[in-house]
């Protein structure tokens, strides 16, 4: 797995590529899908979004892309800062990574990953999709950040646990093998 800086930088990049769009398929189809058809009155999700000029953000409608890219933003910037240094240091606490499985061991980090940065985004989405034009109120932001983590949780673990990650793993392990191999080659 990742050996150096660059390689860390690389696999949170691939990371949370995919999981920002998971999330926001997630939670605009599976979470508040029909809220959004029932609104509008449209046969579709997307259709729902475009007859509201987009997706609720920062107290105002905003076009899916924006969207994407304001929470991959936050999301990278959260996983190379605070989510992957703090799991590979909780994982580690637990498991002596010398003598643990590597499986057992990649998914106690997965594991720590998900509780770190589930209810870090999820209070980070409280904010950027709170009803401002109700006036803003602690509590019902609150209410939001616990209502947000129990939605998200369960959909982050087994998804990154069972989805996510092998198939990130997957793809970065072809990818720098290949540069590892090519490395090798030249040496020879």
């Amino acid at each position: 797995m990742p050996r150096n800086q660059f390689e860390r930088m690389m696999f949170a990049l691939m990371t949370v590529i995919v999981t920002v769009h998971a999330y926001v398929f997630y939670s605009l189809y599976v979470v508040n899908g029909s809220t959004l058809m029932s609104v509008t009155g449209e046969n579709s999700v997307l259709g729902a979004v475009n007859a509201m000029g987009g997706v609720y953000m920062f107290g105002r409608n905003l076009p899916i892309w924006a969207v994407v890219i304001t929470e991959f933003i936050l999301a990278y910037t959260l996983e190379v800062t605070v989510g992957s240094p703090m799991s590979f240091k909780l994982a580690c606490k637990v498991f002596d990574p010398r003598e643990t499985h590597p499986v057992l061991f990649e998914t106690a980090i997965i594991c720590a990953t998900v509780g770190i940065m589930c209810p870090a985004m999820s209070l980070l989405a409280a904010f950027l999709y709170y009803p401002y034009y109700a006036g803003f109120n602690v509590l019902t932001l609150l209410a939001n950040w616990v209502k947000l983590v129990c939605f998200n949780f369960p959909f982050a673990f087994f998804s990154q646990l069972f989805f996510i990650q092998p198939l990130i793993r997957t793809c970065f392990k072809a990818v720098f093998r290949r540069k590892a191999e090519t490395a090798q080659a030249v040496k020879a």
